[in-house]
Order: C-alpha cells, then structure tokens, then sequence
C-alpha cells in the first residue's frame, strides 16, 4: 500500500497516466517476491513471477487483453536489478514509487526487518568487491541476490540503495530520493560509527 500510495503520489497531475493500470500494477508488483527470497540459487526473479501470477488473477476476474498486457509491462521493469526498461508513464512511475518505498526511514525500517527475517547480519564489514563477486549473481553489482543470509543492511545501502535516486525516470521522484537517501547515509555512518566504538560527543 505504501508503493501504491507513492504511485498516486508522482501520478498526480501527469497527464498521459493510465491509473487502472497504474494501481492495478502497484498492488500486484510484488506477489512473487516470497519466492524469490526463499531461493538460494538467484534464479527466481520475482518480476517476471509476479508477472505471471498478475496475468492469472487478471485473466480470472475477466479484465481486457489491453490492461493484462500494460499491467504485466510494469510489473516486468518494476525492479532495480532488470534487464526490462520500463515503456509507459505508468511503468515508469511504478519503478519509481517501489524504489522510493526502499528509501528514507521505512527504508531503514525494511532493510532491519528483512535482516531479521532472513537471519541477516545487522552490519557487515565485508569489502563491497568480495561481497558482489561472491553474493551477487555474475558477480555484478546489479546482480540479483544469491543468499539472502550473507546480505545486511549496509550492504544493501551500498551496492542498491544508494544509487536509486540516479536510475529514477521523474523529477519529482528524485526530489523525493535524495533527501531520503541524505537520511540513510546519516544512519549507516553513526551505526558504522557506533559499533566501531568510535563516537566523539
């Protein structure tokens, strides 16, 4: 609901928005994602999953081939790590709104209650090039995830989160993006800080 409601947020006086789809979309982009996270191997890739499953429930509740069709387009370049661009103003502002959901406080909410839920360490000192060789599908800082448990928070702010607001297609997105982006920097550097012992007051 929160990426739905960013959705409504950055569609707001963009004219060539098509908001059935756009919310459609926003409420389905993530339905996969549980098994994505429970596979090892890197392999499941959620957007394409959530893509599929969307498709099904649409087809069901007897929606038109033409709404079936854009939905599935942003659900399919929703994600950061896709090698599908995003088409439309709708898919767009879907990209947009779920990687801002990923930012600011509820970012750093999300990213410590995933580490929880997936045993994560809560900070890791790992060099960022070992970790992507190592973790990172192909070895590539836009890879997708292979083990969830070796991830961590600051991790994730490093390789993903912190170049979002640079990938975002509207103005107002990345407005939005770097002060959020401002506010998790501030974070990971006193909790870096703080477990170093090293705090000057």
């Amino acid at each position: 609901m929160r990426v739905h409601q960013l959705c409504i947020l950055l569609a707001k006086d963009e004219p060539n928005v098509n908001l059935e789809v756009l919310r459609t979309a926003a409420l389905l982009h993530d339905i996969g994602r549980v098994r994505e996270d429970q596979d090892n191997s890197g392999n499941t890739d959620h957007a394409s999953l959530s893509a599929e499953m969307a498709e099904t429930i649409l087809r069901s509740l007897g929606d038109s081939e033409e709404l079936i069709i854009q939905v599935k387009h942003c659900i399919l370049s929703h994600r950061f790590r896709s090698s599908v661009d995003p088409r439309t103003e709708d898919a767009r502002i879907l990209f947009d709104a779920d990687k801002l959901d990923a930012l600011g406080a509820v970012g750093i909410a999300r990213c410590f209650m995933l580490a929880g839920e997936y045993g994560e360490s809560m900070f890791s000192e790992q060099s960022l090039d070992d970790y992507i060789r190592q973790n990172l599908v192909d070895g590539k800082p836009d890879g997708r995830v292979k083990d969830i448990t070796k991830h961590s928070p600051n991790l994730e702010f490093e390789i993903k989160l912190r170049h979002i607001p640079e990938r975002l297609y509207t103005g107002k997105a990345r407005n939005i993006a770097n002060d959020r982006i401002r506010i998790m920097d501030e974070f990971f550097t006193r909790l870096r800080d703080e477990i170093a012992g090293d705090m000057a007051l």
